[in-house]
């Protein structure tokens, strides 16, 4: 098969890319370069630099390289953003991915899968999050990723596209230093932000219910998290028309936030104690996944764990910040 990457030139898509090549399958990129990087991609993968909301250029790269299967990544991704500028993420997420799907079908394609998002699950009051939990976004970014799985789904049902809807949880870590993730947007790289200027990390709360009183979270190394695509793209491959899955990709283990500072900080070296603040709105105490359905249904499961995720993501930012080097 050809897989179409949207977004594969980002921080998960290059990931994607990488693993689906390594795995066999031709990959094509299709990346409006607006924070993706066209470096990350292996040698001889195709790039279409381009917005998911031109139909044109969507349709053009479909049948130019013969697309068989789609791996849907493009999407605005930070969730105080996206409270910001709903317009432009209902615009981007949602618009971008209904001509994506109109483009699909016209095109025959026969499988999709969809990047969807643990944040469709809001402020879940369960010890771990399965499948079936209740969906309650508590942000546009939430939103987008949730209405985007109805869509998918029922053009799906429509259609006969087989169709996987993945719900990422906490990603981190990298395959590579080259990979790593340039954004400073999540836990890891914010502490790494804030340890390399001598400053002290902050942690949000720490009077939550859980054992530290810190947030707890269920955190997935990207490279697992890449594979968890190739598995899902091969199960649709040899799936009847219609089949349909929606999948948690976490490892099931809970981590707290005062947990993971400290293990940063063991990674590093850098002895700078974190600095507890006030809450954050809409942080729930505990979100973790329940990760059996994947195993079960596609055989994959996390392999890697949180040190490895630290140190691998501590490798990348020193490649982008030497000055992180320096003596402490």
């Amino acid at each position: 098969m050809t897989w179409l990457i949207t977004g594969g030139a980002g921080y998960i898509g290059g990931h994607v890319v990488r693993a689906m090549t390594e795995a066999g399958e031709r990959t094509v990129v299709y990346d409006d370069l607006s924070s993706g990087i066209a470096e990350r991609l292996p040698e001889g993968v195709p790039l279409v630099v381009g917005s998911t909301l031109d139909a044109d250029l969507v349709a053009r790269a479909l049948k130019d390289h013969a697309i068989t299967g789609v791996v849907h990544l493009a999407a605005k991704k930070q969730v105080g953003e996206s409270v910001e500028q709903p317009l432009r993420y209902y615009r981007e997420n949602m618009e971008g991915l209904r001509v994506l799907l109109e483009a699909v079908t016209d095109a025959r394609v026969p499988s999709f899968v969809f990047s969807s998002s643990a944040a469709v699950y809001g402020m879940p009051d369960v010890d771990l999050v399965t499948e079936d939990t209740p969906c309650v976004p508590m942000s546009p970014y939430g939103e987008t990723k949730l209405a985007g799985e109805w869509l998918t789904r029922a053009v799906g049902r429509a259609t006969g596209l087989r169709t996987a809807c993945l719900r990422y949880f906490n990603v981190a870590g990298a395959a590579s230093p080259e990979l790593a993730d340039t954004g400073v947007f999540n836990l890891v790289p914010m502490v790494f932000e804030k340890l390399t200027a001598g400053a002290a990390p902050r942690i949000f709360g720490a009077d939550y219910p859980t054992p530290d009183g810190t947030c707890v979270r269920d955190y997935i190394h990207v490279t697992d998290l890449a594979e968890a695509h190739v598995a899902a793209a091969r199960h649709l491959a040899g799936a009847a028309p219609g089949t349909d899955v929606t999948l948690n990709v976490g490892r099931g283990e809970g981590v707290s936030v005062r947990e993971m500072a400290d293990l940063i900080a063991e990674v590093t070296g850098y002895d700078i104690p974190a600095e507890v603040t006030e809450r954050r709105a809409g942080d729930p105490a505990r979100v973790v996944a329940a990760a059996d359905r994947m195993s079960a249904e596609l055989g994959w499961s996390a392999k890697r764990d949180v040190r490895e995720m630290v140190e691998s993501a501590w490798a990348g930012w020193v490649r982008l910040h030497p000055e992180a080097h320096t003596e402490r």
